[in-house]
């Protein structure tokens, strides 16, 4: 799941009666073979406890869902991507999915609800009001035939199917525009599985993974940005270095002289040189800001939802610093989320990367999994991103944070990955 996004909703009682303070909303991405961003499933938490208190669970439900939608807008959860929402048997027969907007909206069918008539009837007022249509966890089954003739796209879970019969739902379906998602698609290898099985949308963590072809070189380019990186990261920096190591790319001059020159940072004067910007922006500013256009260029050859995803982590870690009394670590705490994903970007293990970097003992030990103080933000920050409802509040109390505040926390940390990177790879 590449992030999660938290809203708080308007005052009121809620449609089983109870009023809810918080949503919280975790959104997974889908790639299509290109591994880029088709769209992202949403999944909805009421709040806190991860339960509402209420008689009515799907009426509650409905309400989380509309709530969060509409509040917040599916432009803004979705990034005006498909979003896929999947529902319950009474939001399906409510047409509570009417509410969200047609062009934006994939309602997810799960295997759990029967495909009577009234089921039916409900899919086919969807359809014919231009929803797409999606069968979740599909297994194949007589039962299923009317259900089949509606669907748009169908999700078959890749660990819980053999290979055999994820190559049969395809032949299962006789309409020619049916398109297949694979979900928990946990490697490249199955990934390329998926593929050539003829899947056309993938979802699940295969893309974080790194993939060595045939050589642990880096490629001489992002050895040059690996340098650059390397600069960064001393306590003390030599700027004249590092505008060297900067002036030696021109594509990696230019996105930084353009970056800088944006609008966002409200500049009186234009920038004209490496040093001018530094100088500018100060110390610190230059470093973040700097590694930030280093992350996105080398990953370039990327999805880019890895990278996304890479500095939501690291401005969400900052973010909490000050929250736990670790005002003094957040660089630290930034640079943790950020590098999480440097494996998968440079295609090299962990532990060789590492060894060419030098960050402090407690970053490089959180990174490999090791427990210490920073490790426990990460792995909080780890539950937000996946949706993990059951393990969140366990980890938050281990770490004394009060989740209340957290919600714009998260939020502002999306919107700044979002627009940071989008700018960063302006010039690409």
């Amino acid at each position: 799941m590449s992030s999660l996004a938290e809203i708080t909703t308007l005052g009121g009682a809620g449609a089983a009666g109870d009023s809810l303070s918080k949503i919280f909303i975790a959104r997974q991405p889908i790639l299509d073979m290109q591994q880029k961003v088709y769209g992202y499933e949403l999944l909805f938490r009421s709040g806190l406890e991860n339960a509402f208190r209420s008689a009515e669970p799907n009426q509650a439900s409905a309400k989380v869902m509309t709530d969060g939608t509409l509040i917040l807008s599916m432009e803004a959860i979705s990034d005006g991507k498909l979003a896929f929402i999947n529902i319950t048997r009474d939001i399906l027969l409510n047409d509570y999915i009417s509410l969200l907007p047609r062009g934006l909206t994939a309602a997810e069918i799960p295997e759990t609800i029967e495909p009577g008539p009234e089921i039916i009837s409900a899919c086919s007022r969807l359809k014919e009001a231009g929803y797409i249509l999606v069968l979740d966890d599909f297994v194949y089954g007589e039962q299923y035939a009317d259900l089949m003739s509606l669907a748009d796209i169908v999700k078959v879970d890749f660990l819980s199917t053999s290979a055999e019969e994820r190559r049969q739902v395809l032949s299962r379906f006789k309409a020619p525009k049916v398109r297949f998602l694979a979900e928990k698609v946990e490697t490249h290898e199955v990934f390329q599985q998926a593929v050539s099985l003829g899947y056309t949308y993938f979802q699940g963590d295969f893309f974080s993974k790194p993939v060595i072809i045939s050589s642990r070189d880096v490629p001489g380019f992002k050895l040059n940005y690996l340098h650059m990186l390397q600069e960064l990261q001393w306590p003390d920096v030599n700027f004249p270095r590092l505008e060297g190591i900067v002036k030696r790319d021109m594509a990696l001059s230019f996105k930084l002289l353009r970056y800088i020159n944006s609008a966002y940072f409200g500049l009186s004067n234009k920038v004209s040189s490496i040093m001018h910007a530094i100088r500018l922006l100060g110390p610190r500013q230059f470093k973040q800001w700097a590694s930030l256009l280093v992350m996105a260029s080398m990953g370039s050859d990327k999805p880019d939802e890895l990278v996304v995803r890479a500095l939501i982590r690291g401005r969400f870690c900052e973010s909490l610093a000050p929250i736990l009394g670790m005002k003094q670590q957040s660089q630290e705490l930034f640079l943790l989320g950020m590098f999480s994903a440097i494996d998968a970007i440079l295609g090299r293990p962990l532990e060789e990367i590492l060894k060419d970097l030098p960050l402090s003992d407690d970053i490089k030990d959180a990174l490999c999994g090791k427990p210490n103080r920073l490790r426990a933000v990460f792995d909080y920050a780890l539950a937000y991103e996946k949706g993990d409802w059951d393990g969140l509040s366990a980890k938050a109390d281990a770490l004394g944070l009060d989740e209340s505040g957290i919600p714009a926390v998260y939020l502002a940390a999306v919107h700044w990955a979002k627009r940071s990177f989008g700018e960063a790879t302006a010039a690409r």
